[in-house]
């Protein structure tokens, strides 16, 4: 059963990463390449000799060319992100006793788009290069708390049937924006607002269509490969 559920999350990741990748190729891929522009003008603005610009480019690292490479890699990383999700949804979901099918499998996707992607973007939009940030550990933490606490306000929400326990969960849902993300300090920007608002929302829309394909693909699979449990 194990090797069942596996194989169904690996396939639901490779055909929703395949989605993914095609969305990102058509709409997010240009708004990058044109912000990374505004970053490298910037970059070459402030330099001031040659050792300035040494340090610049040692800092940069590797990436991928524009073209094919870029799009190979990022397909790639599409896929085992998609199967990566898959992987811990169907995890959630034997934890709970509740299977993902192709009834409810888009509302798990929801749900995972709504705890990993949504609430997170209500405190840390999604960044264009050249934009400032605050301090990345600061980030990486709220963002890792926000997901959790969302995952589990939206359990007990939509999975209790206790008002307390429905009232806990909004709780948590709410917490981390009570709290507050960390924001970057006051920098300018090369990045014209409108390009990075138009990122910030198609990057939202992406992320929302990648989970419910992860969610209904998986749904699918599981069915497929689980003939005759439960379909709560």
């Amino acid at each position: 059963m194990v090797g069942r559920v596996l194989l169904a999350a690996l396939l639901a990741g490779i055909a929703a990463g395949f989605i993914m990748s095609a969305i990102q190729y058509v709409r997010l891929t240009p708004l990058i390449v044109e912000a990374e522009k505004y970053e490298s003008a910037a970059a070459h603005q402030h330099e001031d000799s040659a050792e300035a610009a040494a340090t610049r480019q040692a800092g940069e690292g590797w990436a991928p060319r524009d073209g094919l490479e870029r799009t190979l890699f990022t397909t790639l990383a599409s896929i085992v992100a998609g199967a990566g999700f898959a992987s811990v949804l169907s995890g959630i979901s034997v934890l709970l006793g509740r299977r993902v099918t192709a009834r409810n499998g888009v509302l798990w996707g929801l749900a995972g788009f709504a705890a990993v992607s949504l609430a997170p973007a209500a405190g840390l939009p999604p960044e264009l290069p050249g934009m400032p940030g605050a301090d990345l550990l600061q980030r990486q933490i709220w963002w890792i708390g926000t997901i959790l606490a969302t995952g589990a306000g939206i359990g007990l929400v939509f999975l209790r049937n206790e008002a307390a326990a429905k009232l806990i969960g909004v709780a948590l849902i709410a917490l981390p924006h009570l709290i507050g993300a960390p924001q970057p300090q006051a920098g300018e920007s090369g990045v014209p607002p409108t390009l990075s608002a138009a990122f910030a929302a198609n990057s939202i829309v992406a992320a929302a269509i990648f989970w419910c394909a992860i969610g209904g693909f998986l749904g699918l699979m599981t069915d497929r490969f689980l003939k005759g449990g439960s379909t709560q």
